[in-house]
């Protein structure tokens, strides 16, 4: 089975894109989108399901919004932290869609569009920090369930060094502060390991590149988008990868899928 992460950054914009690239990579079974912003009476879904897809969307005009589109039916899908929290525990913090989740093969994916942060200390990093506690519990809720979850997305978190082109600043830069790492590091302590670096300890190896100063042509990149998987699932991981390819396109995301397989 394999499953991909992706931040197409417009699912209106790229819908060529990710819709080429479904059928250009027959073997993957469920493609988890960020980012598509767009309120769900709008998304495409007609170019999707006429390519036989089933499609599964939270969204949200302009902003966030996530997806899921499978090969084949999914299981028990999951809108936001409140498919799973209570109201009181998850407060307003479902106002941004950014969770959804499902059951393939037994398997529970969590896909994720984790807040950006904007800048340190802003009013927008301090969400950020409170949503990827909320994130925590959200996990820890639904490890009660099944022992098997894959985490996915756009983490808008390098969480380490490695993982960034140039890290010399990255203690004052959003998405790599040890405040953030931290953060991160809580959530994975529920047994959660990075799918990619199983297979790939090398640097200069990145999925998302910023539009501006040829960070693309450079490979001046950041890895955010993660697989993270509970430890049965980890050790049935057969590869990991990064494709660079629809970055290449014209008009492209400045994110790039990832696809694990297990």
């Amino acid at each position: 089975m394999k499953i991909a992460t992706w931040n197409v950054n417009s699912i209106r914009t790229r819908l060529v894109h990710a819709t080429d690239w479904l059928q250009a990579n027959p073997d993957v079974d469920l493609l988890a989108l960020q980012e598509t912003k767009v309120v769900d009476e709008q998304f495409p879904l007609a170019a999707f399901q006429g390519l036989g897809f089933h499609v599964y969307i939270f969204g949200q005009k302009s902003y966030n919004g996530v997806a899921l589109i499978a090969r084949s039916p999914l299981e028990d899908v999951r809108l936001g932290f409140g498919g799973v929290l209570s109201a009181q525990q998850v407060g307003d913090l479902d106002d941004q869609k950014r969770v959804i989740s499902a059951v393939i093969d037994g398997v529970r994916v969590v896909n994720l569009y984790v807040p950006n942060g904007s800048e340190i200390e802003s009013d927008k990093y301090f969400y950020k920090l409170r949503w990827l506690k909320l994130l925590r519990e959200y996990l820890a809720k639904l490890l009660t369930e099944t022992p098997d979850l894959l985490v996915c997305g756009d983490f808008n978190i390098a969480l380490e060094d490695i993982d960034i082109h140039n890290p010399a600043k990255r203690a004052t830069h959003i998405m790599s502060s040890d405040v953030e790492r931290d953060a991160l590091r809580e959530v994975l302590t529920l047994g959660l390991q990075d799918a990619f670096r199983k297979f790939n300890t090398e640097s200069e190896q990145y999925s998302w590149w910023d539009y501006r100063s040829g960070a693309f042509r450079r490979n001046a990149g950041w890895r955010i988008d993660h697989h993270y998987l509970t430890p049965a699932l980890y050790d049935r991981a057969k590869g990991c990868i990064i494709d660079p390819e629809p970055r290449k396109l014209e008009q492209p995301s400045d994110h790039t899928p990832v696809i694990v397989e297990l």
